[in-house]
């Protein structure tokens, strides 16, 4: 029925341009954004997954950064125990040395003398060995607590990973007030380097087995890295032939609506002139 008062046609046609432009603009969003989740109805449940999977994502990433300070640690750590071990050769052939039956006494105080470095030395690596201002080897540190330094290397707390370093001090060691004054106190010296050779060896090797848990871990997070943001991807990232597909529609239904507007505006003017 032909009326004047009220443009049910006009209407209509504003209905669907406006529908059609807001499916316009959101698919636009998503075009500029590159996400298919702009707000949380586009997707409430991808959504929810895809929050828990950027927290982990995040502390994974964090966990990566904990795992290249662990191994740090230990390398630093194998480092100063390697000289130790070195020093601890020495000392060892010095020994041996006083021991040759042709050392004099001054030979002996000579032999002494460099004795007495050496283990003044193996103090010093000890008590300066540190990483990011905190002791490693002094014996004093949180390091050589029973627990150790514990890293997170995972997304629960509990997953850590303990670094445990003793003290190689020369009292730790059992070497501090030595001293090789004739071929029988160098005897009973080099059995207490032996076995401080034996401690330093024992603790590289922990040392080592250690490092290469937090490798291995290491190559373990960027697996799951790697899982976690292509399962992200899937969920939150547009598809973007297929969405400017949809927006080619909607632009296109909305340029048809804005026509068809026109349209119905104009036909309360062609009834009025049934009137003249």
């Amino acid at each position: 029925m032909p009326v004047i008062s009220t443009n049910t046609a006009a209407n209509t046609a504003l209905r669907y341009l406006n529908n059609n432009s807001a499916a316009q603009s959101e698919s636009l969003a998503k075009l500029s954004s590159g996400s298919r989740i702009v707000s949380a109805k586009d997707d409430a449940s991808g959504l929810a997954i895809a929050t828990s999977m950027n927290a982990d994502i995040t502390v994974l990433n964090q966990a990566a950064t904990n795992v290249t300070s662990g191994a740090s640690v230990l390398n630093t750590a194998d480092g100063a125990l390697s000289n130790i071990a070195d020093i601890l050769q020495r000392m060892n052939s010095l020994t041996a040395q006083a021991q040759s039956g042709s050392s004099s006494t001054d030979d002996l105080s000579y032999i002494d003398a460099e004795y007495q470095q050496l283990i003044e030395e193996i103090d010093d690596i000890a008590t300066t060995t540190n990483f990011n201002g905190v002791g490693l080897l002094d014996g004093t540190s949180a390091y050589a607590a029973s627990a150790g330094v514990a890293f997170l290397v995972g997304t629960a707390s509990t997953d850590v990973i303990n670094v445990q370093l003793d003290g190689v001090t020369a009292t730790d060691l059992s070497l501090n007030g030595t001293a090789i004054t004739s071929a029988s106190s160098a005897a009973a010296n080099m059995d207490l380097i032996q076995d401080a050779i034996t401690v330093v060896s024992e603790m590289r090797a922990d040392v080592g087995a250690t490092l290469s848990r937090f490798e291995f871990r290491g190559d373990v997070i960027s697996t799951s890295l790697e899982n976690l943001q292509s399962a992200k991807s899937s969920i939150t990232d547009v598809d973007i032939a297929t969405e400017q597909t949809n927006f080619t529609n909607y632009q296109t239904l909305t340029s048809a609506a804005i026509s068809a507007l026109s349209q119905a505006n104009s036909m309360s003017q062609s009834l009025l002139k049934l009137l003249q």
